[in-house]
């Protein structure tokens, strides 16, 4: 029922986009997309979605699409292997490839000297922005926050969350998935064959299966906790960031939201109701957390009609 009326809304932004291939280091590239509106300011704003996402998706648009009529400069970047990117690099997509977001990021620094970058990064996307926004010291990154709606926290426990949530939830992603790795064998049929990865149907062992032929790591265990963000994984983060979650979120568990370091420039905003990167209060127009991402950022004020909300630390 949004696809419609977002897509419309969205439409400006995506007429002023421009594609951009990124020199990430290394030989990688990923692929963006700039949207600069006529008579903007130039401050560079830049969205990552979740895993299995990509530029396009909905949710993306839609808040890219709020920050271009407000004059920013707005770039949505794919993640390897995300959206159809599937040919720019040879070596599979996973979680723990932070290196490249960073060159990524730094690329994007490098076009807009003298500013500071705005992060947006939702589920996936909000764990790897909040990853590089730890970084950003010793990277060189000038970031002015960082927003991260359902961010990914323990990969071990959204794991288990998907496993025992509901059965279609789980199915859904290995669906979608095996697309994405089919599409990926097309682009490199010399190197890659994943035919006998459809028999899996849960993603415990389609990841470990991966991951055992495809990178470095020696268990499933050290993949997942390679790109965990609890204990004490951002106690020194000293870039203001918001982390925006929600109690019923069905593969982010409440208790991963506890173990969550809380250093003085992280604010957590934890909502009853939400769901994972929905926080939907109408069917048209911006939702609670578009509203929510805008005033975080100081754009716009405190929702009329908020979600129930439970404190955290604020900065």
């Amino acid at each position: 029922m949004r696809r419609g009326p977002i897509a419309r809304r969205a439409a400006p932004v995506v007429a002023a986009e421009t594609e951009m291939l990124l020199d990430c280091g290394e030989g990688v590239r990923l692929q963006c997309f700039r949207s600069s509106p006529p008579g903007g300011h130039g401050k560079p704003m830049v969205l990552v979605h979740g895993w299995e996402g990509s530029a396009e998706s909905l949710y993306v648009l839609s808040m890219a699409q709020q920050f271009f009529e407000r004059g920013f400069d707005v770039v949505r970047l794919n993640l390897r292997d995300h959206g159809a990117t599937h040919h720019l690099n040879r070596e599979l997509f996973h979680s723990c490839r932070l290196p490249e977001v960073i060159g990524a990021m730094q690329r994007l620094q490098a076009l807009y000297p003298g500013q500071k970058l705005s992060l947006v990064g939702f589920s996936l996307g909000g764990n790897f922005m909040l990853r590089v926004a730890a970084q950003a010291e010793p990277a060189g990154l000038d970031i002015a926050r960082v927003v991260a709606v359902s961010p990914v926290l323990d990969p071990g426990e959204t794991l288990i969350a998907l496993e025992q949530g509901f059965p279609g939830y789980q199915l859904y992603f290995v669906r979608k998935w095996m697309r994405s790795l089919l599409k990926k064998q097309a682009a490199w049929p010399a190197d890659y064959d994943f035919k006998l990865f459809g028999r899996f149907s849960d993603l415990r062992r389609m990841t470990a299966e991966l991951i055992r032929h495809f990178t470095e790591f020696p268990s499933l265990d050290e993949y997942l906790n390679g790109y965990s963000i609890t204990g004490g994984r951002l106690a020194r983060l000293e870039v203001p960031a918001s982390v925006i979650t929600s109690l019923d979120d069905p593969i982010i568990p409440a208790h991963s939201i506890e173990r969550l370091a809380t250093p003085p420039a992280l604010r957590l905003i934890v909502t009853r109701y939400g769901g994972h990167c929905g926080f939907l209060d109408q069917l048209v127009g911006p939702t609670w957390m578009e509203r929510k991402i805008l005033t975080e950022l100081g754009l716009d004020p405190e929702p009329t009609q908020p979600l129930p909300v439970t404190t955290a630390s604020s900065p």
